[in-house]
């Protein structure tokens, strides 16, 4: 039975946003671990973004150029990088979205360290109201 022209857009509509919301969450994860690197030693350097990101240098310096283009992050020469107050503020909203989606996976029996892990995938596709139901859930 073939889809209404509706139903199709529909479809494309979802993978598109699924689209869409990888390639945010790639930011995501830069915004959050440059964050959790200048927490911990001070500083954010490329080559140690590349290094925790497992990619190469050449595509970190490319994510950080798109964060400095989204005003999420400046870089200072011989110095790494740094967090705008917008990205502080991302880099914290995604810390707490992964932190409910880890408590949640625990709640429902899912062991700690799997838990972390998969919390690495749900915690940018999960839409507001979602996250707002996991919260809720475990408030009870």
């Amino acid at each position: 039975m073939a889809e209404s022209h509706s139903e199709e857009a529909q479809h494309a509509a979802r993978h598109a946003s699924a689209r869409a919301g990888r390639a945010s969450a790639v930011l995501e994860d830069y915004v959050e671990l440059i964050d959790d690197l200048l927490r911990a030693d001070g500083e954010a350097r490329p080559t140690d973004l590349a290094r925790r990101m497992g990619v190469a240098h050449a595509t970190a310096i490319k994510a950080i150029a798109r964060l400095k283009a989204l005003g999420l992050a400046h870089s200072r020469p011989y110095r790494g990088v740094f967090l705008t107050e917008e990205g502080q503020a991302l880099a914290c909203k995604v810390r707490a979205r992964h932190r409910v989606v880890v408590d949640l996976l625990m709640a429902v029996g899912v062991p700690p360290e799997v838990a972390e892990s998969d919390a690495e995938g749900l915690e940018h596709h999960v839409s507001d109201a979602t996250l707002e139901a996991f919260a809720a859930f475990l408030k009870r």
